[in-house]
């Protein structure tokens, strides 16, 4: 897939300079380098900073910003005086509208919360290298140093929109485990998918057969009733 919006070198409530860094192709890197570079802005990358942003952003109790800026950084963002509190609200307020997109059932409803984002945050689309700091890739969010809720809701929004477009089904789920709650991508094909990991499934099929040995009701691969409780592979 070819990037979408992805890194922010400014950010904020105001510019924050960054030294600009030459591309691949200028410094003589090989092509291998050169994909891993532009990969970086790819709809996978930004859809997976997207859920790892809501789940840090949404979890109980407040967020730290410091953990909050962790994940940026881990997604190569650019956060080189920390987050505020305003800025940490922002996210989370964005977050909690993208948590949304996850936990709709079906392509239609994930496309309709999808669009009622672009429509409160979208700008005009452009391209933008942010300097030569990044390769060329789209942005629709007002400009390169707009405050960081408006930023996640544009670049998050526009990366959900090409999975929805690109698969025909919603972008992820949240975790079927009721003592986790996280939200998960589901970019391959396949079963749909109930668990956010294997820790989380193989947790969620052990109760289960625990359940089923203590009250001799059969148990089905998920947990419900009327089934023999048997290892499943593939997605979780």
């Amino acid at each position: 897939m070819a990037p979408v919006d992805g890194s922010r070198p400014g950010g904020g409530h105001g510019p924050r300079p960054v030294a600009s860094a030459p591309s691949p192709a200028s410094a003589g890197e090989s092509p291998a380098e050169r994909a891993e570079w532009s990969a970086r802005h790819s709809v996978a990358a930004i859809a997976a900073r997207t859920a790892a942003l809501v789940n840090v952003l949404s979890g109980p109790g407040d967020p730290v910003a410091d953990e909050v800026a962790a994940v940026l950084r881990d997604h190569g963002e650019q956060v080189p005086d920390g987050l505020s509190a305003r800025d940490v609200a922002e996210l989370r307020e964005a977050a909690g509208r993208l948590r949304d997109v996850f936990t709709a059932p079906d392509a239609d409803r994930a496309a309709e919360r999808v669009n009622t984002l672009l429509a409160r945050c979208a700008g005009t689309l452009r391209l933008t290298s942010h300097g030569g700091a990044s390769p060329w890739h789209p942005h629709l969010d007002s400009h390169d140093d707009a405050p960081w809720g408006e930023w996640l809701l544009a670049s998050s929004g526009l990366a959900l929109t090409v999975l929805i477009w690109d698969r025909q089904r919603p972008p992820g789920g949240v975790c079927a485990s009721p003592v986790c709650g996280r939200v998960f991508l589901t970019l391959g094909s396949g079963p749909v998918r109930r668990y956010c990991s294997r820790r989380c499934a193989t947790r969620e099929r052990v109760a289960a057969h625990r359940r089923a040995r203590r009250d001799g009701t059969p148990q089905s691969v998920d947990g419900s009733g009327g089934g023999t409780f048997r290892r499943r592979r593939g997605p979780v």
